[in-house]
């Protein structure tokens, strides 16, 4: 039976993304600071994966990322958020449903139950987002960075943005550690009982953190030493969060994915070098810095998500090709 549901739901999605000529679908996002768009591009390197996702597909698919940092399920419907996307779907469009780090956490205005309160919100979240002709995906929660066996557990990751640079990172084991317990099995539970697409971002990010190590992992998050950035003049040390490289990392990994557990939506999924964006949603936020870092002797593509820009200087020996996203001017 499940699997004649989500034969059939595909078959709904391709209908609905290939059959509307005046509305492109749509890509929402909900979830937590793993995912969201951070203000603060501009002085801090810290990123969502959800940030990152618009230059992992093509411009024939929009996306629209409510992610916000510090918000479970529950929080996430309470403060209104919720109904303010559902005022927005349409037909066709998808929504990516990601909570867990922060319904883990003791404080009642955030904390569901595994099994119950949380399997509710997220069955909500579903049923809702059908109800209004739309496609919900379910994901659970991406890995914290934790090589230790007996991992102090925090009980607010938004502290860890206060989280002096120490370097002492105890390391006992070769392979993560969990720390979502239950609320891994959730997600995947209602996937399963509502017949629609379920995408395991531990796994996925579980393989991406085990592959580069207990040391090269460091890469992927907030991992900062005093003065090497000028607004955290006491460095960093965050295994949660990503920074604009692991945030890249992860949001390719999704888009691949998404495009898996979606087929309708395969076809619009598109990978680059680099990304150069001024709203922070890429590698770079300048042209010129995608060029300088471009390898001589090899091809490498560009991708420019808008604005207008000065023609950059390419050295002899480089082959950038650029690729412009919403009519990006280079003069």
């Amino acid at each position: 039976m499940n699997k004649i549901k989500s034969f059939l739901w595909a078959c709904c999605a391709l209908l609905a993304l290939t059959s509307s000529t005046n509305h492109k679908p749509t890509i929402y996002i909900i979830g937590d600071s793993t995912a969201a768009d951070k203000p603060k591009y501009a002085t801090s390197p810290e990123r969502g994966w959800g940030m990152m996702l618009r230059g992992c597909f093509s411009e024939d698919v929009e996306i629209s990322n409510h992610a916000v940092n510090g918000r479970s399920s529950k929080s996430f419907i309470d403060e209104g958020r919720w109904r303010k996307v559902l005022e927005h779907l349409r037909p066709g469009d998808y929504v990516l449903i990601q909570f867990g780090h922060n319904d883990e956490k003791p404080q009642p205005e955030r904390h569901t139950e595994p099994g119950s309160t949380f399997d509710a919100n997220l069955r909500r979240f579903v049923t809702e987002t059908k109800a209004k002709g739309a496609h919900p995906v379910l994901l659970n929660a991406v890995v914290r960075r934790n090589f230790h066996k007996a991992s102090k557990q925090n009980d607010d990751d938004e502290k860890l943005r206060d989280a002096k640079f120490t370097g002492e990172d105890i390391v006992n084991s070769d392979t993560l550690i969990d720390t979502h317990g239950a609320y891994l099995v959730s997600p995947r539970k209602v996937a399963k009982e509502e017949g629609v697409p379920f995408i395991d971002a531990n796994t996925i990010t579980k393989q991406i953190e085990e592959k580069l190590g207990p040391e090269g992992s460091r890469e992927l998050h907030m991992w900062y030493k005093p003065g090497e950035i000028p607004t955290m003049p006491e460095g960093r040390q965050d295994n949660t969060h990503y920074n604009i490289y692991g945030a890249r990392v992860v949001a390719n990994a999704m888009a691949d994915a998404i495009g898996k557990a979606v087929p309708a939506l395969q076809p619009y999924v598109r990978h680059y070098d680099y990304v150069v964006s001024t709203e922070g949603r890429g590698d770079f936020m300048t042209l010129q810095e995608a060029i300088d870092a471009a390898p001589s002797g090899k091809p490498v593509t560009i991708l420019v998500l808008g604005g207008t820009w000065s023609r950059p200087t390419i050295p002899q020996g480089k082959q950038v090709e650029l690729v412009r996203y919403f009519n990006a001017k280079i003069g």
